[in-house]
C-alpha cells in the first residue's frame, strides 16, 4: 500500500476535502473485480484515479479537474493536483479553467436557440445577418459562406487572424469583420474541412448582430445562467477569477494573455458547469426547468454533416461536435469537442447512445494529450460499467506470409515522383533501381506497391534496423494510395480501414522573377509580445518557393513551419496543400517605400538577401 494525496471529491453534491487517502498500489493499476453490479461505478473511480495520478506525474501536469456524468447525474467528480503550486491550493471541482475551443460549443448552441427563433437560417449567406461581412474570392460558382458551413468548419474562411489574436491591447473581435475585406477565403465552401477559429469568431460576431446584445451578457443570460453555470464565462468577473487556476509550462508559472477571439474560445468554466452542459443535451436540450433546444435541433447538431464532402474521408463533424470514434467501439457516435490555450487544455466527449460524458480539465501547457487519453478512458470504463460493454481486445492477427512482390515498370514509378504537402510537413517522393522511397520528417520510408495497387510504408532505423511504429501508429497497418480527387492528386492514408487526406502532390514550375527577387531573410515588423516569429526565410527549394519560419507562443515550445507557396502573380502567393492553414494568401504591401510580406495580419520586411 502506499499513501497518495487526492484532494477533493464530491459527495451528494458538497465539495470535501480529503487528506490522506489510502490506494491500493501506486505503480500497478487496482485490481478489477470479477464481477460488477451494473451502475457500480466504484472501479471506475479508482481506475481514473491510479491513472491521472500516474499521467500527471509523467506528463509534468501541475492540476487536473474530471467530472463524470451518467445522463442527469454527476456520478463523479475530482480534483488532483494544484490549481496554485506557489500557494499550494488544492484543485477542486469547482476549480475554474480556461477551456478554450470547447467554447465553440456554446457558441454553436446560442447561433441554433436564434434558428429556432426564427432570427436566422443556418442555410442562407451569412452576410443575410453580418451585412459588414464580405472577403475575396478567387473562386468562380462555388455557393456561398452560411452559418452552417461555418459550424462545420468548411466555409473556406482562413484559420486565424493571428495579429493582435493574443494581446492585452487587441480591439474587439468585432472589429475583424473590417479587418479582413481584403483577404482571400482559403477554399470554396464545403470543399474541404479546414479549422477555423476565424470563422468561428465571426458567427459569435452574427450572433451579437442579431440579438442586438453584447455577445458576453448574451451568452450570459440566454445559455449559461438558464442551465446553471453559475461559475462560467466569457468574461473573467470577480467572482470567477476568485476560482481560476494558475497555468503552468516546464514548471513556471505564466500569465497567460488575452484572447479576442471570444467565441472561438475564451469561455471560463469548472466541470461542474460544463458537467450541466452535458446533462442538457442527454435531456433533449431540457435544463432544470427550462428547454435550451429542441430536441430536433440537438439530434442536428450531432448528426453527420460531411458524408457528401469527398475529400474529408472518413472523417465525420456535426454542427459544432466532432464525430470521431477514437477508437470506442460499438457504442454509437463519440461526439466531443476538446480545447488549448495557453496553458490549459480540456476535453469534453459524450456517448449521447448511452448518455455517458467526462470533462477533463488541465493546467499545464503539457497536458493536452493526457486530456484526451484520460477522457477516452473514462468513457470506456464508464460504458462498462453502465452496461456491461467491454472493448474488444486487439486481435492477435496470424502472421502472413510476405505479400506477393508487384514491381512497377519504370516508367509507372516516375509518375509518383516529385513534391508533397503533407499533414506531416513537407515530402518527397523519388526512385531509384525500381524502388520508391519518400523523405518525411527528416526520415527516409520505403514505399512497397501492394496488389491492391496500395503502397506498404516501411521504415529502418539508420537504414538497418526495421522500425514498426512511428508517431504511435504501426507502420502495418498503413497503406497509401495516390488518386486525383476533385482536380487534384492526393495522396490517402489507409489505416485499419479507415481512409485519412494525407496531402497533395506540388505542382512545380519555374518561379515568377518578381520572387526570386523577394528571396532571403525577413523580420516581423509588427510583432505582438505573446507569439513570435524567428528565421523567416524564402527560399527557391528545388523550383518549389518556400517560406519557413520558427514560432513560438508564449507557454509552449517553439516550433519550425515550412510553407510552400505557389505564386499567382507578382504579388499575390498561395499557400500550397489541403486543410487547415493551407489555401491562404500571402501579399506583398508597399510600406515606408518600401516591400512587405503580409500574412494574417503580420508584415515582415526583407533584411538580407539569400
Amino acid at each position: 500500500m502506499c499513501l497518495t494525496m487526492r484532494f477533493t471529491k464530491i459527495f451528494g453534491g458538497a465539495a470535501t476535502i480529503v487528506g490522506l487517502l489510502i490506494l491500493p498500489g501506486c505503480s500497478t493499476a487496482p485490481i478489477k473485480p470479477e464481477s460488477m453490479p451494473r451502475g457500480d461505478y466504484e472501479y471506475t473511480k479508482q481506475y481514473l484515479s491510479w491513472k491521472i495520478q500516474k499521467e500527471m506525474k509523467k506528463y509534468d501536469v501541475k492540476g487536473l479537474s474530471i467530472a463524470l456524468v451518467d445522463d442527469q447525474k454527476i456520478i463523479w467528480a475530482e480534483g488532483f493536483g494544484f490549481a496554485d503550486v506557489e500557494n499550494k491550493i488544492a484543485t477542486m471541482p469547482k476549480t475554474v479553467y480556461r477551456v478554450g475551443s470547447i467554447s465553440k460549443l456554446f457558441t454553436v448552441t446560442a447561433a441554433m436557440q436564434l434558428a429556432e427563433q426564427g432570427q436566422i437560417d443556418i442555410d442562407q449567406p451569412l452576410k443575410t445577418y453580418l451585412p459588414q461581412f464580405s472577403m475575396k474570392n478567387r473562386f468562380s460558382d462555388t455557393g456561398v459562406i452560411t452559418p452552417r458551413s461555418i459550424m462545420t468548419h468548411h466555409s473556406g474562411i482562413p484559420a486565424n487572424r493571428t495579429k493582435g489574436m493574443w494581446a492585452h491591447d487587441s480591439p474587439p473581435f468585432t472589429q475583424l469583420v473590417r479587418e479582413i475585406r481584403e483577404e482571400h477565403v482559403a477554399y470554396p465552401p464545403n470543399l474541404i474541412f479546414s479549422y477555423s477559429n476565424l470563422a468561428m469568431t465571426l458567427l459569435g460576431h452574427m450572433v451579437e448582430e442579431v440579438s442586438g446584445r453584447d455577445f458576453a451578457s448574451y451568452m450570459d443570460d440566454n445559455l449559461l445562467r438558464p442551465m446553471g453555470m453559475k461559475q462560467s464565462s466569457f468574461v473573467l468577473r470577480p467572482e470567477i477569477e476568485e476560482l481560476l487556476a494558475k497555468s503552468y509550462s516546464d514548471d513556471k508559472l505564466i500569465a497567460p494573455p488575452s484572447l479576442r477571439d471570444l467565441p472561438a474560445g475564451a469561455l471560463y468554466a469548472n466541470v461542474l458547469d460544463l458537467s450541466r452542459f452535458v446533462q442538457m443535451v442527454f435531456a433533449d436540450g431540457r435544463s432544470t426547468e427550462r428547454q435550451i433546444l429542441k430536441p430536433e435541433t440537438l439530434h442536428e447538431m450531432i448528426r453527420p454533416q460531411n458524408t457528401d464532402v469527398v475529400l474529408d474521408m472518413d472523417f465525420r463533424i456535426g454542427l459544432g461536435w466532432f464525430l470521431v470514434d477514437y477508437g470506442i467501439q460499438n457504442a454509437g457516435p463519440v461526439a466531443s469537442h476538446g480545447g488549448g490555450l495557453p496553458c490549459f487544455l480540456s476535453q469534453l466527449a459524450t456517448l449521447p447512445k448511452h448518455k455517458l460524458g467526462v470533462v477533463v480539465l488541465t493546467n499545464s501547457c503539457t497536458g493536452g494529450h493526457m486530456a484526451h487519453d484520460v477522457a477516452m478512458t473514462a468513457l470506456k470504463q464508464a460504458l462498462e460499467a453502465k452496461t456491461g460493454m467491454t472493448q474488444p481486445e486487439p486481435k492477435q492477427v496470424p502472421r502472413t506470409p510476405k505479400p506477393q512482390v508487384v514491381n512497377l515498370p519504370v516508367e509507372s514509378l516516375k509518375t509518383y515522383e516529385g513534391r508533397y504537402t503533407t499533414n506531416i510537413g513537407p515530402a518527397s517522393i523519388s526512385s531509384r533501381n525500381g524502388a520508391l522511397s519518400a523523405e518525411a520528417m527528416g526520415k527516409t520510408f520505403r514505399l512497397v506497391p501492394q496488389p491492391d495497387g496500395q503502397f506498404g510504408v516501411k521504415y529502418k532505423l539508420f537504414g538497418l534496423i526495421p522500425i514498426k511504429s512511428i508517431l504511435g501508429t504501426n507502420l502495418d497497418d498503413v497503406s497509401l494510395s495516390f488518386t486525383p480527387i476533385a482536380g487534384r492528386e492526393v495522396v490517402v492514408l489507409h489505416n485499419k480501414n479507415k481512409n485519412h487526406l494525407l496531402g497533395e502532390k506540388v505542382k512545380t514550375g519555374p518561379i515568377p522573377k518578381a520572387w526570386i527577387k523577394r528571396i532571403g531573410a525577413y523580420q516581423v515588423n509588427n510583432p505582438d509580445d505573446a507569439v513570435q516569429f524567428k528565421e523567416i526565410t524564402l527560399k527557391d527549394e528545388e523550383g518549389v518557393l518556400t517560406l519557413n519560419y520558427r514560432s513560438k507562443m508564449i507557454g509552449f515550445q517553439a516550433h519550425e513551419v515550412s510553407l510552400e507557396l505557389t505564386p499567382i502573380s507578382d504579388t499575390e502567393a498561395v499557400i500550397m496543400g489541403l486543410g487547415t492553414g493551407k489555401g491562404e494568401s500571402i501579399y506583398v504591401i508597399q510600406a515606408d517605400g518600401k516591400e512587405r510580406l503580409l500574412h494574417s495580419g503580420f508584415e515582415a520586411r526583407r533584411i538580407s538577401k539569400e
